[in-house]
């Protein structure tokens, strides 16, 4: 009898745990997967060409809140819940509601999914989204190059698109972004290292990426999303932490996996939180992982002119996932804002349409900022139209790509963002220990 599951996910760590666990793995029939935190994710299959010889016809994809009448339908063994950045309490929330219908309920095997490389990897991870993890990555990247490593970034999964055409998937271009018709969340973290001189891969099945990664890199580093676990098993693994969201590092999953097994924690934005905060995460850190490194980056506003906002009445474009499921109150667009005496914020909700305005509703708590979502191309246009239906003088955009390439702004704009300079040199001696 093969053991019925559903695995509970979000368009990424889900399907990668299908691939390593149970993917032709005859004591198992995956019924099929949930999807949530990303619009337009459910409602398809996951291919059969991706799911393998035991699934002809592919695997269901449906919307995590229809879960309780999927519980109600199938005879299931077991409901396993493989995605991230989700509070304790939200995971046991869903425990009791699968645990309600007689079914188990259980965690992803965060080893079991971590594939081993033939290549050095070094993984960055987080405590939670927005903490920081594509400037900490850039910074091993200009380290590598500078040892004279060819490197490649394996980015965290993002298949919001033809799951089948997105099984591996090579940016090393700007027309490769457009090529694999890429959203704007996608591009924030690919164009980055693209402008930085760094091949990225991506995409559906992981262990296909990384066949192909080890052929060029003399070294992967994993960049991870959300607060995810790496998918590779890392020869050094660091984890960003968030001072301005100190405690999150015992209470929001799987990033409380991330702080305890790292080999260095890095507290960043050091240079804007309270020093009462930054040592909450160390003596938490020296709790829970006293091997680990600790190491503080003060991760300074790039500001191309500060006396344009003097005076102004300031739209702050922040990243979408950090402040939507992520939970940040505020980012580089708002402290830019507030450092260089602009007039004030204004509030974006009022001049909201569309998929944009069901964004402020889902998330209620977003303060006087806009997210930049763009999961297709209707909610860019969305957000364009937004963008320019409000009354101001400036807009920051804090994105970590050029947000104009993709939306016409039709009103004065700067963009703002976090660097990460070298500074004591812990960061190149931790990697010289692991890469020749």
């Amino acid at each position: 009898m093969r053991r019925k599951i559903i695995i509970m996910g979000a368009a990424g760590r889900d399907f990668h745990l299908f691939n390593c666990c149970y993917r032709d793995n005859p004591g198992f029939d995956v019924v099929a997967f949930t999807a949530t935190q990303i619009p337009h994710i459910a409602n398809r299959q996951y291919p059969a060409t991706l799911a393998g010889s035991l699934y002809p016809d592919g695997i269901p994809i449906f919307a995590e809140d229809e879960l309780g009448q999927w519980l109600d339908d199938n005879d299931l063994d077991e409901v396993i819940f493989a995605y991230s950045d989700v509070s304790l309490g939200y995971i046991d929330n869903r425990r009791k509601l699968v645990e309600a219908h007689g079914v188990s309920f259980s965690l992803f095997d965060v080893d079991a999914s971590m594939l081993p490389s033939k290549k050095p990897v070094i993984a960055v991870t987080a405590v939670r989204t927005g903490s920081g993890k594509s400037q900490v990555s850039r910074r091993i990247t200009d380290i590598l190059r500078d040892m004279g490593k060819k490197t490649v970034a394996i980015r965290h999964p993002m298949p919001y698109g033809d799951l089948a055409r997105q099984a591996v998937q090579r940016f090393e271009t700007y027309q490769d972004l457009e090529r694999h018709k890429c959203t704007i969340e996608e591009r924030e973290e690919y164009e980055p290292h693209i402008s930085n001189g760094v091949v990225v891969y991506a995409g559906a099945d992981y262990a296909a990426i990384l066949a192909e990664a080890e052929k060029e890199a003399d070294v992967i580093v994993w960049d991870g999303g959300n607060n995810d676990t790496p998918f590779y098993e890392p020869d050094l693994w660091i984890t960003v932490t968030d001072p301005h969201r100190a405690g999150h590092e015992l209470e929001y999953f799987p990033g409380t996996v991330n702080f305890e097994r790292a080999d260095i924690i890095l507290i960043n934005k050091t240079g804007y939180a309270d020093e009462e905060k930054i040592r909450v995460i160390e003596e938490n850190a020296r709790k829970l992982n006293p091997e680990a490194t600790i190491l503080r980056r003060k991760s300074p506003l790039s500001v191309p002119n500060r006396d344009a906002i003097s005076g102004k009445r300031v739209l702050a474009i922040e990243d979408g996932p950090s402040t939507t499921h992520g939970g940040m109150p505020f980012g580089a667009a708002v402290l830019a804002a507030m450092e260089n005496n602009a007039a004030g914020l204004v509030d974006p909700r009022p001049s909201a349409v569309g998929e944009i305005a069901a964004t402020f509703k889902q998330y209620p708590d977003i303060g006087n900022l806009l997210p930049a979502m763009g999961y297709g191309e209707a909610q860019i246009r969305d957000l364009e139209a937004t963008v320019n239906a409000i009354d101001c003088d400036l807009v920051l955009v804090a994105t970590p790509i050029d947000l104009t390439r993709l939306i016409n702004i039709k009103k004065p704009c700067m963009r703002i963002g976090y660097g990460l300079p070298a500074a004591d040199g812990a960061l190149t001696d931790a990697v010289k220990r692991i890469v020749s």
